[in-house]
C-alpha cells in the first residue's frame, strides 16, 4: 500500500484540507510534517464546516490516526483549544499522536515575532505573528524547547533560562520591551504537561512500522511550494519546508518509502501576505474571485490576493516536488467568465521566460504572458464524472494539465466533501 505526500503547489490555501479529508477514509495515518498554527484548512463535512489550524485534517475521519510529526512547531495552548473545540462538536480526538521531538512555541517566541515584525515597518515579511519563525530559529540555534522537555522540569527550566538570557537582552536593548521572566514561562509550559502526555509517542518508529506493515500513510504539508524556505519566494516565505522533501525530515521517513506526491492546485492563484505575485489582479475580476471563492485566510483572517492561474509556478512545483499527480480545486469558482486568462510564461526585461527565474529580482519584475481560454456558464457543482463537465471546462482542465507537467487526477467542483470528480485513484 502507498505512502503519499500531499502538498500545496502554489502559495498555500489551495484546498489541501478537502483533498486530505477525501482520502482520509481510505488511509490509516495522516501526518502533519511541518509548519504550525500559521497554516489552516477548511473542511466541509455535510452541512458542517471545520477550520483546522494545527491538527491534521485526518482527525475528522473515523478510523484514521492523526499525527503531528517532529517537523511541526506546536503552540500547546492553540492545540488544546482546537482539540476542545472539536470534542465539543462530537469529534473523537483521542487517537491523536504527537512526536516528542516536535518543538514548542513559547510565549517569548510569540513576543519576538510580533515586535520584530513591527520593527521592520515597510520591510515586514507578513508573518502571522504566532511565533513560528522564532521557534524554528531556536531549533536551528539549538536553543529550542521540545515536547519531551515538558516532562522533565529541570531540563525545561535550564533551557528556558538559557534562551531568555539572550532574548531579554535583545528585547530590552533593541526593541525597548520589558524582560520576560523565566519562572513565569516555565510555570505556563508545565501546565500543559499532563494534558499532552497521553498524546506523545515515538512517531518516527510508529510511521515506519506502519508503512512496512502495508498501512496507508498520508503526509500532509501546510502552506505551499512557493512558501518553502529554500525553494519559495524568499524572503516572503514560511520558516520550514512544505515541499515533498520536508515530509522525510519532518516525519522521519526515508524518501524510498514515498510512493506518490500529490500537488494541490487551485484553478486560479492566491496568496496571503507580502511578496511577488505576477498574476495578481487589482480589478473587478480579482474582487470577483475573492468573493466567489471565499478567499479569506482560515488562520489569518486576511483577504487573499487573487490572480489568474500561473502555469509557470505549477511547472516549478512539479519539478521541485517530483509530483506524480495534481488535485485541481475550486474549478466551480471560474464559472461565468466568457474567457479565462492563463499565464503561460513571463516577460522579463523584454524576454519571454517559461520557467521560474532563480533570481529574486527577476521574479519581482516578471510580467505575465497570457493565453486566453474559453469559459463556461453551466453549473458544474453536480458533476460526478469528467464527461459531466461542459466542454470548455474539460478543455480548461486539459490545458492546465498539459502546461503543468503532471496528470490531474481529481477535480474539486464545489466545497462539499462529495463535490469532487475522481479521474484516477491516488491509492492505486
Amino acid at each position: 500500500m502507498p505512502a503519499l505526500v500531499l502538498l500545496g503547489a502554489q502559495w498555500g490555501d489551495e484546498g489541501k484540507g478537502k483533498a486530505t479529508d477525501l482520502l482520509g477514509g481510505s488511509v490509516d495515518y495522516v501526518v502533519r510534517y511541518q509548519g504550525g498554527n500559521n497554516a489552516g484548512h477548511t473542511v466541509v463535512v455535510g452541512d458542517q464546516k471545520y477550520a483546522l489550524h494545527l491538527l491534521p485534517s485526518g482527525i475528522l475521519s473515523p478510523g484514521c490516526t492523526p499525527v503531528i510529526g517532529n517537523g511541526v512547531v506546536v503552540d500547546p495552548a492553540v492545540l488544546l483549544s482546537e482539540l476542545s473545540g472539536l470534542n465539543e462538536r462530537g469529534v473523537d480526538t483521542s487517537k491523536l499522536l504527537i512526536s516528542g521531538n516536535a518543538h514548542l512555541i513559547t510565549p517569548y517566541n510569540i513576543t519576538v515575532d510580533k515586535v520584530t515584525e513591527r520593527f521592520l515597518g515597510k520591510r515586514k515579511i507578513g508573518t502571522t505573528g504566532r511565533g513560528i519563525g522564532p521557534t524554528y530559529a531556536d531549533k536551528i540555534n539549538r536553543t529550542g524547547i521540545r515536547v519531551q522537555d515538558l516532562f522533565d522540569e529541570s531540563i525545561l527550566h535550564q533551557k528556558v533560562e538559557a534562551a531568555l538570557d539572550v532574548k531579554n537582552q535583545v528585547l530590552a536593548k533593541l526593541y525597548n520591551h520589558r524582560a520576560i521572566a523565566a519562572e513565569q514561562v516555565v510555570e505556563e509550559m508545565l501546565g500543559y504537561a499532563d494534558q499532552l502526555r497521553g498524546f506523545v509517542a515515538d512517531t518516527t518508529l510508529l510511521l515506519n512500522n506502519a508503512i512496512d506493515d502495508g498501512k496507508v500513510v498520508l503526509f500532509e504539508g501546510g502552506q505551499g511550494t512557493l512558501l518553502d524556505v529554500d525553494h519559495g519566494t524568499y524572503p516572503f516565505v514560511t520558516s520550514s519546508n512544505p515541499t515533498a522533501g520536508g515530509a522525510c525530515t519532518g516525519a522521519g521517513v526515508g524518501p524510498t518509502k514515498i510512493n506518490r506526491v500529490i500537488g494541490i492546485l487551485k484553478a486560479y492563484t492566491t496568496r496571503v501576505g507580502a511578496g511577488p505575485f505576477p498574476t495578481e489582479l487589482f480589478d473587478k475580476d480579482g474582487e470577483a474571485l475573492r468573493i466567489i471563492g471565499g478567499e479569506r485566510g482560515v488562520t489569518t483572517g486576511r483577504d487573499r490576493r487573487c490572480g489568474w492561474f500561473d502555469a509557470v509556478i505549477a511547472r516549478y512545483a512539479t519539478r521541485v516536488n517530483g509530483l506524480t499527480d495534481f488535485f485541481l480545486t475550486k474549478l466551480d469558482v471560474l464559472t461565468g467568465w466568457e474567457q479565462i486568462p492563463v499565464c503561460v510564461a513571463y516577460e522579463i526585461d523584454g524576454k519571454r521566460v517559461e520557467e521560474l527565474p532563480y533570481s529574486q529580482s527577476d521574479f519581482h519584475h516578471a510580467k505575465p504572458v497570457y493565453e486566453m481560454l474559453p469559459g463556461w456558464s453551466e453549473d458544474i457543482t453536480k458533476a460526478k464524472t469528467f464527461s459531466d463537465l461542459p466542454k470548455n471546462a474539460q478543455a480548461y482542465v486539459k490545458a492546465l494539465e498539459e502546461m503543468s507537467g503532471a496528470p490531474i487526477s481529481a477535480i474539486g467542483v464545489g466545497p462539499g466533501r462529495d463535490e469532487t470528480i475522481e479521474i484516477n485513484s491516488f491509492l492505486s
